[in-house]
């Protein structure tokens, strides 16, 4: 997460990048939008076509590649396109980790919803995960959403046993918000011995793949991470009204 957040706030700064073309041109663009940083050096590149940008940042020295133009970067791996901030590498990930959403065994999940619930959105959660609590807040701030939660408590196993007392709770979607939302974890005082999806849940994180939490899937099957709250509405918004396109 913290590698993917450096990566987007270097794409915020390089979108507004104008077309450029030669190296004194690509040394004085990327001094203007990086005050603090200093560029030590911008040399062709051992591929035809690319510069090597080396700069120096408060997390110590950096190599970023851009065209002649300065339309595209890479860093850390990541094209970046400079115009719009997209992380084309991020959007092409998302279409090849992408799944139907309806194969999901959403009986397994605890499912939340709050008015009409036509966002739709799973996710897999760990409680005790610090980004997965930051996204269950901003989650509360959104409205007409249906979240379908697998637990999965792979952050802090030890507390499984929390994850299972939320299935057999009279009420999950509270008992669940009580342990995941809250400022503090409330752990749910009922018997955790029921029935409980808890282990078929982490079966089916390994079978997709999720190493991390949290992990979303957007309603068009789409793999996606925490994201600001107005962005996440805003993608929510956008693949609701695809999918009404679609119908």
């Amino acid at each position: 997460m913290p590698r993917m957040k450096k990566i987007l706030c270097l794409a915020a700064v390089l979108f507004a990048l104008p077309a450029l073309a030669g190296e004194a041109e690509i040394r004085q663009a990327l001094k203007a939008k990086f005050p603090n940083m200093k560029v030590e050096g911008v040399q062709p590149a051992p591929l035809a076509g690319l510069y090597e940008v080396r700069i120096q940042s408060q997390e110590g020295p950096q190599i970023l590649y851009t065209d002649a133009q300065a339309s595209y970067f890479v860093v850390n791996g990541s094209i970046i396109e400079a115009k719009s901030g997209r992380n084309l590498t991020e959007e092409r990930m998302q279409k090849l980790t992408a799944i139907e959403f309806s194969a999901l065994p959403l009986d397994l999940a605890v499912k939340i919803q709050r008015g009409d619930g036509k966002r739709v959105l799973a996710m897999f959660s760990d409680p005790y995960c610090p980004y997965c609590r930051r996204l269950e807040k901003s989650l509360l701030q959104i409205d007409d959403i249906t979240v379908y939660v697998f637990m999965y408590p792979v952050i802090r196993p030890d507390k499984a046993d929390h994850s299972r007392a939320v299935w057999c709770a009279p009420d999950r979607a509270k008992a669940w918000l009580d342990l995941a939302a809250a400022d503090s974890p409330k752990v749910p005082t009922n018997s955790a011995s029921c029935a409980n999806p808890v282990d078929k849940v982490l079966e089916l994180g390994r079978s997709l793949r999720i190493s991390g939490t949290p992990t979303l899937f957007f309603a068009n099957g789409e793999r996606g991470m925490a994201l600001p709250t107005d962005r996440l509405r805003a993608k929510l918004d956008d693949i609701s009204r695809q999918a009404v396109r679609k119908n």
